[in-house]
């Protein structure tokens, strides 16, 4: 990006752009939609003249997905970068406002050009397997809460409305599960129109652990395992690498993992872990020496999350399924 005449900025949110030009010092504000993305171009063109230009913004969501089809099928290029990075970067704000965050923007776009490299935009595999995800387990939290709900009310004492309360509970219950085995079902099916991601969806269900919300999360966050080259990156993305803490002579702290990751895929890899620790004698064993060496339970499940995700990734970078040798020795 270093060979770019001109950085803009834009602040997404739901109905409007607020595009700054870094340089030409302009701001104006859109609308977030196909009219006000036409307006924007012709808009930046008119204070740019025949500069290069490339766009940066942050990732909203649904939000800025507007936006980055748009460029995409422009053929112009953008950045789509993650806020805690440029919020980071901007040092100390007094002030918050839509039209500061696109200066904000902007400034980080022209100063950190020569690292930034240019977004993709998601396949519509990943956009249809995202939406599903979230819908899922959107479904899946209001099932519990009211499974949690129908729970307190049996215990109160009798009344009139309690018989009545508790079958509409059930009843809601019941049509939230069958909505979620729709989903599923459309998960698989969109998972086995394209041969190479259900072939990665088989050899993950190979290992003890991995079920069907894992497998697909993994697919999903490494788009197929082409988004990170070892397992050792996922792991620093998603939250399970530890990393050390230290300065000088005096302070010399204990590895631990940073606080900043995806907790929904943390999370998903703990449960994962436990499972894999019940069933799998090699990963059990793993873990009682950990906890044997004085290792705190929760450090000695953490390397089993990572061992779980050295595993994923030698499966599907060899494409056989997974086979505990321990089995075979002599």
């Amino acid at each position: 990006m270093k060979n770019y005449d001109e950085a803009v900025g834009i602040d997404v949110s739901k109905n409007t752009l607020d595009v700054r030009c870094y340089l030409a010092m302009k701001h104006k504000v859109f609308s977030n939609d196909i009219r006000g993305c036409k307006s924007m171009l012709k808009w930046v063109s008119q204070q740019t003249g025949k500069g290069s230009v490339f766009y940066c913004f942050e990732n909203t969501g649904n939000y800025s997905l507007k936006l980055s089809t748009y460029l995409t099928s422009q053929h112009i290029v953008y950045v789509e970068e993650s806020p805690i990075k440029i919020k980071r970067s901007c040092g100390l704000v007094r002030e918050k406002s839509d039209k500061v965050d696109s200066e904000i923007i902007a400034r980080y776009a022209w100063l950190h050009r020569e690292e930034l490299e240019p977004s993709e935009l998601k396949g519509l595999f990943y956009q249809e397997l995202g939406r599903l995800i979230g819908l899922r387990d959107q479904l899946v939290r209001n099932r519990a809460g009211l499974i949690g709900t129908l729970k307190e009310s049996r215990q109160l004492l009798g009344s009139p409305s309690t018989d009545t309360v508790c079958l509409v509970l059930t009843r809601s219950i019941d049509y939230l599960s069958k909505q979620v085995k729709n989903i599923e079902c459309r998960m698989v099916a969109l998972v086995k129109e394209y041969r190479e991601v259900h072939k990665s969806y088989e050899l993950l269900r190979t290992m003890h652990g991995i079920g069907f919300v894992v497998a697909l999360q993994l697919i999903y966050h490494t788009h197929n395992f082409r988004r990170f080259s070892t397992w050792r990156q996922f792991s620093s993305y998603c939250g399970p690498a530890p990393f050390e803490y230290s300065s000088g002579t005096s302070i010399h702290r204990r590895k631990k993992c940073h606080y900043l990751g995806d907790r929904k895929m943390k999370s998903l890899l703990s449960m994962a872990s436990i499972s894999a620790i019940q069933h799998d004698p090699e990963l059990r064993k793993y873990y009682q020496k950990k906890v044997a060496q004085g290792k705190p339970k929760m450090i000695a499940l953490n390397n089993v999350r990572n061992k779980l995700l050295s595993r994923a990734f030698a499966v599907i970078r060899r494409g056989t399924p997974y086979v505990a040798l321990n089995q075979f020795a002599a």
